[in-house]
């Protein structure tokens, strides 16, 4: 095993050490009726130091990062089929008025008149 493992593994035991002993520490404090103020510092230190074993570990072990292509799917697509996109096809605008053999269609007040 390499020192980053062993680190994380002794990391996450002394950090289970730690929860462990605050829980005790806690029931205690109940048993003999006494309020709790704050964690002892031997419990505090353990802690804090385990966290930061088990965060160096982490990052030892995770390895280098790498980059991620959002566009890596369109890059094997051609430039022209790229912008076509069929949903965005309208056929009815406006242009069609400039045609001289436009006949409009009946409007809103047109169809309330049909019987």
């Amino acid at each position: 095993m390499s020192f980053p493992k062993v680190l994380l593994t002794v990391g996450f035991i002394s950090l289970f050490h730690s929860a462990f002993s605050a829980a005790q520490h806690r029931s205690y404090l109940r048993i003999t009726s006494q309020e709790f103020t704050t964690l002892p510092l031997d419990i505090v230190i353990q802690a804090v130091g385990s966290l930061f074993a088990v965060m160096w570990g982490v990052m030892c072990i995770a390895g280098n990062l790498r980059e991620i292509q959002a566009a890596a799917e369109l890059n094997n697509i051609a430039w022209e089929t790229q912008m076509n996109v069929p949903s965005f096809y309208m056929f009815n605008h406006r242009l069609r008025a400039m045609e001289s053999s436009y006949i409009p269609t009946s409007g809103k007040g047109d169809l309330e008149n049909l019987e």
